[in-house]
């Protein structure tokens, strides 16, 4: 219960950072696409960064989730799904402003379209997992 606890608390401040720092703002995510404005390319080239450090830590430290077990990175193969399926992802990046992870933060702070998207990204994963055997892994 106290771990749950802790990630609730962390996912709720990390929705506080997301909508303080406007990257769930969809003039933001407008902006970025149409090359207005560094904000956004500045804040994800530093998310890749602290995200490849922790990773380095991780692996180097041999750090153990939350039951236990070792984390081990294991790369995806890649296919060309990936170009289609990033495609979409992106398309729907910029139509509704919020990839995944964001659209809490946006419902959070009272953005009620955000619902719409929540609701278009179960569709899209629903219709993904039912599309997948006929699809290129």
């Amino acid at each position: 219960m106290r771990n749950s606890i802790a990630v609730l608390l962390m996912g709720a401040y990390f929705g506080i950072v997301l909508v303080k720092s406007e990257v769930v703002r969809w003039q933001r995510i407008h902006d970025m696409f149409m090359f207005r404005e560094a904000h956004m390319y500045l804040i994800i080239t530093t998310a890749i960064i602290v995200a490849g450090v922790l990773m380095a830590l991780i692996k180097r430290f041999e750090v153990k989730d939350l039951q236990g077990e070792q984390i081990v990175y294991q790369p995806k193969p890649y296919h060309k799904g990936v170009i289609a399926g990033g495609m979409i992802f992106g398309m729907g990046w910029a139509i509704t402003g919020a990839c995944p992870g964001p659209i809490y933060a946006q419902i959070g702070a009272g953005e009620w379209l955000a619902l719409l998207t929540f609701l278009g990204a179960m569709g899209g994963m629903y219709l993904y997992a039912w599309l997948r055997p006929m699809l290129p892994h």
